[in-house]
């Protein structure tokens, strides 16, 4: 089987994605707030760099892991009711973007499988 990476459509499709996602994100304001110290620009490339590497695209991620990336954010409240609405950004976003069904399945279980890390449970 190819990578999660090659099956969404490469580069090409994580960059959509995340550009997309992250619009829907700075629009919301239960989970903006916690962006309004990001470069914006930084954080794009940093969630598409991980994406790559989880998707299967590259062996190589030089980033933090999600518990340590996202531990300033639950010091500033993030928990289950955030996590929950930026999943359903991303789904909102890949069923935009036209993905399989199967796919957009996959990369929403392997988003869930993030909870405790992402919460620093």
């Amino acid at each position: 089987m190819s990578s999660l990476f090659k099956r969404v459509g490469g580069m090409t499709a994580v960059n959509a994605a995340v550009d997309l996602f992250y619009e829907k994100l700075l629009a919301d304001p239960s989970v903006s707030p916690f962006f309004t110290a990001s470069n914006m620009k930084k954080q794009n490339g940093k969630l598409k760099s991980f994406l790559v590497y989880a998707f299967g695209g590259s062996s190589q991620y030089s980033g933090k892991n999600l518990r340590e990336a996202h531990a300033p954010l639950v010091e500033k409240g993030l928990n289950f009711s955030h996590f929950d609405s930026v999943a359903e950004h991303l789904h909102t976003t890949l069923l935009e973007l036209k993905l399989p069904h199967d796919i957009i399945a996959e990369i929403l279980t392997l988003v869930g499988s993030t909870k405790d890390d992402v919460l620093g449970l």
